[in-house]
């Protein structure tokens, strides 16, 4: 059975990239949410093995939504996407229960190396 994954991200652009290269992947991209209360939304209507989580986003932050989440579905794996020198937030995202996160800029081959570990 493929993983479902969900993907959160303000950006658009971002958003597509992540899901044409999980779905080329095999993956199944179960939603894609632009804002953290989307983000909860989907979350709890989806149910996906994986979340990719920016760390920024424009009415909450990642970490609070990454909280959020946990509560709901403690199982669930939450990838955090983040900008270069956000590590300080991404080590609190680590401890929160992230299971790993993935600089951006990204290589698809990056991306699909910490998909795939965090969903073992």
């Amino acid at each position: 059975m493929k993983n479902r994954i969900l993907i959160v991200d303000d950006s658009f652009y971002m958003r597509t990239m992540l899901k044409n290269m999980l779905t080329d992947a095999g993956y199944e991209v179960v939603g894609e949410a632009a804002n953290g209360q989307q983000a909860l939304e989907m979350a709890a209507a989806t149910k996906p093995d994986l979340i990719t989580l920016d760390v920024i986003l424009p009415d909450n932050t990642g970490l609070d939504v990454l909280r959020g989440i946990r509560q709901e579905q403690p199982d669930v794996k939450v990838v955090m996407c983040s900008a270069v020198g956000q590590e300080v937030i991404v080590n609190e995202a680590l401890e929160s229960g992230a299971s790993a996160y993935i600089v951006k800029p990204f290589s698809e081959e990056k991306v699909l190396e910490i998909v795939g570990s965090a969903l073992q």
